[in-house]
């Protein structure tokens, strides 16, 4: 068989979006002390629910919308300005739900789409560019929210077990590999 490699790059994106970054997310704000999740370092900053809320704002309009053609219905500024919002639970699932529907939108792809041109939030840009910024973007943010986990439950966010010298991931559920 040959590489393929729109469709290994679809696959990968689908496993970041749908499976990794928010099992790594989950993991580091269930560690976090409760009272922390809107917690900001000062006015410039953002909580770590300001992170959640941003994420799933930008996957769907970028994704969801931008890609797949859905309304964008995004008010990007409410993802800064919360000072207070759901609970984890909550939070978590409106992440979910906004990773799950991208990843559909994803596996609807293929090679000649991912040259297709589209405008996102005014930018003209192709789909693969598209898919490659949300990826991107998605991992620069799950490691502040990781960081700011590790900074309120120091011991708490551990993602691999390095028995033997070897980095075995422990927030992927079972039987699924985070390489391919």
């Amino acid at each position: 068989m040959a590489f393929d490699l729109a469709t290994r790059f679809l696959e990968r994106s689908r496993h970041y979006l749908g499976t990794e970054y928010p099992a790594k997310i989950r993991l580091a704000l269930e560690a976090m002390p409760p009272e922390q999740l809107w917690w900001r370092a000062n006015a410039s900053s953002n909580s770590a629910g300001n992170l959640v809320l941003h994420l799933a704002g930008n996957v769907r309009q970028w994704i969801v919308s931008g890609v797949g053609g859905a309304p964008d219905v995004r008010q990007r500024d409410l993802e800064f300005s919360a000072h207070d919002g759901p609970p984890l639970d909550a939070l978590l699932a409106t992440l979910d739900t906004a990773c799950a529907d991208a990843t559909a939108v994803l596996a609807r792809l293929d090679a000649t789409s991912l040259s297709e041109m589209r405008l996102i939030q005014g930018r003209e840009t192709s789909v693969f560019s598209a898919v490659y910024h949300v990826v991107e973007h998605f991992s620069g943010h799950t490691g502040q929210i990781i960081l700011l986990a590790k900074s309120f439950a120091p011991d708490g966010v551990r993602f691999y077990d390095d028995t033997g010298g070897l980095a075995r991931p422990v927030f992927l559920p079972d039987g699924v590999s985070d390489v391919d």
